[in-house]
């Protein structure tokens, strides 16, 4: 058999951690997280880490394996998601990946684009500028450097900003003059399995998850790190709306509601992301077990052609 790589992508709180344990499970293998916020160990309840249940069930990969003090992009997820992939089918003829993290799916099914070298002052001056003037600063220089990205990139992520600024101060040419280039190949082929509902039951999905985050804790967990609140890792839905009850500019019920809020735009720019694979073989959310695992293994069998 062909090696395949499952990724089950959709939008925050729709399901894609069970969805990947009943098809890893089946497929008697291992999960890959593409979920760059669970990443971080300090970042448990406020990024839906699965529960321990869901962690015995089946063995994941890279959840929690780092702090948020450590540097760790896109390209290193890249390069230790391909390492791992390489061992694991060695063993395995099907590997699960699962995450909303359009960017990161894509760096280990695609590649990333290629962009020159550039001068570290040219970063740490941004990152100036975002310190002392906010991220609207950051968004004004971005929106004349390079308007064409402006219109795509997440307005809200101070880390995609800077990164697509810097190289537009760096090169003297626009960031997305180095998007789409040609897509790399892999030595493995990847089904993606799209997980969909109608947009207001994904919105109640979201407002009732954030509760359940309020209520095991995640206003504790958070005020543990509002020292901390700079690094990049925290600028993440969740975080920096409590950071903003801290400070005490905001009260604790409006800072709910904002991360309710954030976290539903969020879910709407994860599906235009997803969206844009018209290879995504799209799912109900609700999708019974039996159901699924026909369907994939149908995919799996139509990949390999046996």
């Amino acid at each position: 058999m062909e090696k395949t790589l499952i990724s089950v992508v959709g939008p925050t709180a729709i399901g894609k951690t069970a969805m990947a344990i009943s098809l890893a499970l089946h497929f008697d293998t291992e999960i890959i997280s593409s979920d760059s916020r669970q990443f971080y160990k300090e970042m448990r309840i406020g990024t839906a880490v699965p529960v321990l249940e869901e962690l015995q069930a089946v063995k994941h990969h890279f959840i929690q394996h780092k702090s948020i003090f450590d540097r760790y992009s896109v390209g290193d997820f890249e390069r230790d998601a391909l390492q791992l992939l390489d061992k694991l089918f060695s063993e395995k003829d099907i590997v699960v990946m699962v995450g909303g993290s359009g960017l990161y799916n894509d760096a280990v099914t695609k590649g990333l684009d290629k962009f020159p070298k550039i001068d570290l002052d040219i970063r740490k001056q941004l990152n100036k500028v975002y310190e002392e003037n906010g991220i609207e600063k950051i968004q004004e220089q971005l929106k004349v450097a390079d308007s064409v990205y402006y219109q795509r990139v997440d307005k809200e992520n101070p880390h995609r900003l800077i990164r697509a600024l810097e190289v537009c101060l760096g090169t003297g040419k626009p960031y997305s003059s180095f998007l789409a280039k040609a897509k790399k190949s892999r030595p493995f082929r990847t089904i993606i399995i799209g997980l969909k509902a109608d947009r207001q039951l994904v919105y109640d999905r979201i407002n009732t998850r954030v509760d359940d985050m309020i209520a095991q804790g995640l206003v504790s967990e958070v005020e543990k790190l509002k020292k901390h609140q700079n690094l990049n890792a925290l600028q993440t839905v969740g975080y920096k709306e409590l950071f903003n009850y801290f400070e005490e500019n905001w009260s604790l019920d409006f800072a709910i509601s904002e991360i309710k809020k954030n976290t539903r735009r969020f879910a709407k720019r994860q599906m235009t992301w997803f969206k844009k694979n018209k290879d995504t073989v799209w799912v109900p959310y609700d999708i019974g077990t039996k159901e699924l695992i026909s369907r994939v293994a149908h995919e799996v069998s139509g990949l390999t052609g046996s």
